[in-house]
C-alpha cells in the first residue's frame, strides 16, 4: 500500500527567500523533518558571496557556523536553483561547482539552448539537473513580448529540448502541466512547479498559481511553496496541512 503522505511530504520543496544564514536556518531546522528538500535561490548565495568577500574577520567568524549548520542540517537536501544561463563551456564548469554541495536538484535556464543543458548534465554528478522555462512571474502579455509565443506553447517547446539533452525535469507553471501531460514522451520529466498556493492566501508576485491539491491532479512532482509556509504562523503545521491535501490528490489520481 503505498503511503500517499510520506510521497506528499518528500514532494514538497520549501523556498528559503532570505539572504541571512540566521533566518535561513531558522527556516529549515523545524521543517527538515517535514519536507522533501529546501530551494536556495540566487539571494542566499549571492548575499553568501558577498559576505565572505566583504565581511571582516570578525564577520565572518559570526556568520561561518550558521553556513556551516546549515548545511550540515539540508545534508544534501536542497534545490539550488542558480537557473544557470551561459555559453555551454561556462555551464558545465559552473554546474561542477555548484554539485561540489550535493544538491538534490539544481537549475539551468531552457533558454540556454541544448549544448548548454547538455554541458551542465554531463557535470551533475548525481544531483538532478531541471530546467527552467517560462517563470511563474510571467502573465500572458509578458511572455508574448518574451518569447513571440504563448507560455504553453514555449513550455512544450523549452520541454522537448530539456528532454533531449539529458535533464531529468523542469520548472513549469502548474498551469501548464495538464497540456504537458498529453506528451507522452513528455512523461519521462519530473515536472517541478513553483506558483503553487495554498486556497485564500495571497497569490504575491506569482502570475500563474494553482492550490497544491490541484497541481498534483494535475500531475506535479514536486511543489516549490515558499511564504504560505515560511511566513505561517506555525510552518510546521502549515506544511504538515498541505502535505495532507497533496495526498488525498495523490491516492484520487492512483485509483483514475
Amino acid at each position: 500500500m503505498p503511503d500517499h503522505l510520506q510521497s506528499a511530504r518528500d514532494s514538497i520543496i520549501v523556498a528559503v527567500d532570505t539572504d541571512d544564514p540566521g533566518k535561513a536556518l531558522d527556516i529549515v531546522q523545524p521543517l527538515v523533518d517535514h519536507v522533501g528538500a529546501f530551494k536556495l535561490g540566487l539571494e542566499f548565495w549571492t548575499s553568501m558571496c558577498a559576505n565572505f568577500v566583504l565581511g571582516s574577520a570578525i564577520d565572518v567568524a559570526a556568520f561561518h557556523p550558521a553556513y556551516q549548520m546549515l548545511f550540515t542540517i539540508l545534508n544534501g537536501k536542497t534545490m539550488q536553483d542558480w537557473k544557470l544561463n551561459d555559453i555551454p563551456n561556462t555551464m558545465g564548469k559552473a554546474t561542477k561547482q555548484v554539485t561540489r554541495l550535493k544538491p538534490r536538484f539544481l537549475t539551468v535556464h531552457a533558454g540556454s539552448g541544448m549544448a548548454g543543458m547538455q554541458a551542465a548534465v554531463k557535470q551533475a554528478a548525481g544531483s538532478h539537473v531541471l530546467a527552467v522555462t517560462v517563470l511563474t512571474s510571467f502573465a500572458e502579455d509578458e511572455a508574448f513580448l518574451t518569447f513571440g509565443a504563448p507560455s504553453k506553447a514555449k513550455v512544450i517547446q523549452f520541454a522537448r529540448n530539456a528532454l533531449l539533452a539529458g535533464c531529468d525535469g523542469i520548472v513549469c507553471s502548474p498551469q501548464e502541466l495538464q497540456i504537458l501531460a498529453k506528451f507522452p514522451e513528455l512523461s519521462k520529466l519530473m515536472k517541478v512547479t513553483p506558483g503553487v498556493r495554498p486556497a485564500g492566501t495571497d497569490k504575491g508576485d506569482q502570475g500563474r498559481v494553482m492550490t497544491p491539491y490541484d497541481a498534483i491532479k494535475s500531475h506535479a512532482d514536486f511543489l516549490v511553496i515558499g511564504r504560505p509556509i515560511t511566513d505561517a504562523p506555525d510552518p510546521v503545521a502549515t506544511a504538515k496541512a498541505i502535505a495532507e491535501e497533496m495526498a488525498v490528490a495523490f491516492e484520487e489520481s492512483e485509483k483514475r
